[in-house]
Protein backbone atom coordinates (compact mmCIF):
# COMPACT_ATOMS: atom_id res chain seq x y z
CA UNK A 1 0.00 0.00 0.00
CA UNK A 2 1.66 3.47 -0.66
CA UNK A 3 2.19 5.66 2.14
CA UNK A 4 -0.32 8.29 1.01
CA UNK A 5 -3.31 5.54 1.05
CA UNK A 6 -2.11 4.38 4.43
CA UNK A 7 -2.14 8.32 6.13
CA UNK A 8 -5.70 8.41 4.99
CA UNK A 9 -6.77 5.30 6.00
CA UNK A 10 -5.07 6.34 9.57
CA UNK A 11 -7.23 9.54 9.17
CA UNK A 12 -10.39 8.08 8.16
CA UNK A 13 -10.16 5.64 10.95
CA UNK A 14 -9.63 8.80 13.62
CA UNK A 15 -12.08 10.55 12.06
CA UNK A 16 -14.40 7.69 12.39
CA UNK A 17 -13.58 7.65 16.32
CA UNK A 18 -13.75 10.70 17.18
CA UNK A 19 -17.06 11.20 15.73
CA UNK A 20 -18.37 7.67 17.78
CA UNK A 21 -16.83 9.28 21.00
CA UNK A 22 -18.62 12.86 19.86
CA UNK A 23 -21.79 10.77 19.60
CA UNK A 24 -21.89 7.84 21.87
CA UNK A 25 -19.49 9.09 24.28
CA UNK A 26 -19.81 10.25 28.28
CA UNK A 27 -20.43 13.98 27.08
CA UNK A 28 -21.53 12.77 23.39
CA UNK A 29 -24.68 14.04 22.10
CA UNK A 30 -26.93 10.98 23.40
CA UNK A 31 -25.32 11.70 26.98
CA UNK A 32 -27.02 15.12 26.99
CA UNK A 33 -30.72 13.94 27.38
CA UNK A 34 -29.24 12.05 30.59
CA UNK A 35 -27.07 15.33 31.92
CA UNK A 36 -30.55 17.44 31.11
CA UNK A 37 -32.61 14.97 33.57
CA UNK A 38 -30.24 15.07 36.34
CA UNK A 39 -29.67 18.76 35.84
CA UNK A 40 -33.32 18.95 36.60
CA UNK A 41 -33.09 16.40 39.33
CA UNK A 42 -30.41 18.71 41.25
CA UNK A 43 -32.15 21.77 40.50
CA UNK A 44 -35.50 20.21 42.30
CA UNK A 45 -32.93 18.66 45.26
CA UNK A 46 -31.69 22.16 45.75
CA UNK A 47 -35.07 24.12 46.00
CA UNK A 48 -35.71 21.08 48.93
CA UNK A 49 -32.55 22.01 50.90
CA UNK A 50 -32.84 26.03 49.83
CA UNK A 51 -36.27 25.42 51.96
CA UNK A 52 -35.68 23.21 54.63
CA UNK A 53 -32.56 25.41 55.53
CA UNK A 54 -34.77 28.47 55.30
CA UNK A 55 -37.04 26.62 57.72
CA UNK A 56 -34.16 25.60 60.09
CA UNK A 57 -32.92 29.51 60.16
CA UNK A 58 -35.88 30.62 61.30
CA UNK A 59 -36.46 27.75 63.75
CA UNK A 60 -33.09 28.94 65.11
CA UNK A 61 -33.92 32.70 64.81
CA UNK A 62 -36.64 32.25 67.18
CA UNK A 63 -35.26 30.50 69.68
CA UNK A 64 -32.41 33.40 70.18
CA UNK A 65 -31.68 33.15 73.85
CA UNK A 66 -31.80 37.06 73.93
CA UNK A 67 -35.48 37.22 72.45
CA UNK A 68 -37.09 33.61 72.22
CA UNK A 69 -40.49 33.23 70.96
CA UNK A 70 -42.53 32.51 74.10
CA UNK A 71 -45.21 30.07 72.14
CA UNK A 72 -41.71 28.11 70.18
CA UNK A 73 -40.25 27.49 73.72
CA UNK A 74 -43.59 26.60 75.57
CA UNK A 75 -44.28 24.31 72.32
CA UNK A 76 -41.12 22.69 72.89
CA UNK A 77 -40.96 22.30 76.81
CA UNK A 78 -44.65 20.60 76.26
CA UNK A 79 -43.24 18.53 73.38
CA UNK A 80 -39.69 17.73 74.95
CA UNK A 81 -40.23 17.88 79.07
CA UNK A 82 -43.82 16.55 78.81
CA UNK A 83 -44.67 19.93 80.66
CA UNK A 84 -48.45 20.98 80.53
CA UNK A 85 -50.31 24.09 82.94
CA UNK A 86 -52.37 22.64 85.22
CA UNK A 87 -55.68 23.76 83.54
CA UNK A 88 -54.88 21.88 80.05
CA UNK A 89 -55.95 18.62 78.87
CA UNK A 90 -53.99 16.42 77.35
CA UNK A 91 -55.50 13.84 74.68
CA UNK A 92 -53.10 11.44 73.47
CA UNK A 93 -52.84 10.42 69.69
CA UNK A 94 -51.66 7.61 68.40
CA UNK A 95 -48.98 7.40 66.43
Amino acid sequence: MPRETLTQTFALVALLVLGGVAVAGPSGVLAWSEHHRLLADHHTELAQLTARRDELRNRVDLLDPNHADPDLVGELLRKNLNVVHPDEIVIARPD
